[in-house]
């Protein structure tokens, strides 16, 4: 290979690696802004995440407030979880989207990518 041809395939790893970085910021901004809702017992409690797993809001059927403890302890670990599946399925499908329309590869669906 010539020296102007790794010069070039050098630039083009460069800009590639720049719009995979502009790319990554992107989607950060973009599932920030995302409300996911969880929720469980027949939607009598609510979580709301954003796409950064970060819980915005909690609301609970106020019946629930006077029955057992550890049931309603166990219908918000359901409810969050229930996000928490919502919110990796949405970083996915939002994650294979931007990149193979970046790259233009069709990435497998079970593709963890690391950000």
């Amino acid at each position: 290979m010539m020296k102007g041809g790794i010069s070039n395939l050098m630039k083009q790893f460069q800009q590639m690696q720049d719009g995979l970085k502009t790319a990554q910021e992107e989607l950060q901004h973009e599932l920030a802004s995302k409300e996911i809702v969880g929720k469980s017992g027949g939607d009598m409690v609510t979580v709301i995440m954003n796409g950064r797993y970060d819980v915005q809001r909690v609301s609970i059927e106020p019946s629930l407030l006077t029955e057992d403890k550890e049931m309603l302890e166990d219908l918000i670990a359901a409810a969050v979880n229930d996000a928490v599946h919502k919110v990796e399925k949405e970083v996915e499908k939002i994650s294979q989207d931007k990149f193979s329309n970046m790259t233009g590869l069709n990435l497998p669906g079970g593709l963890k990518l690391p950000f």
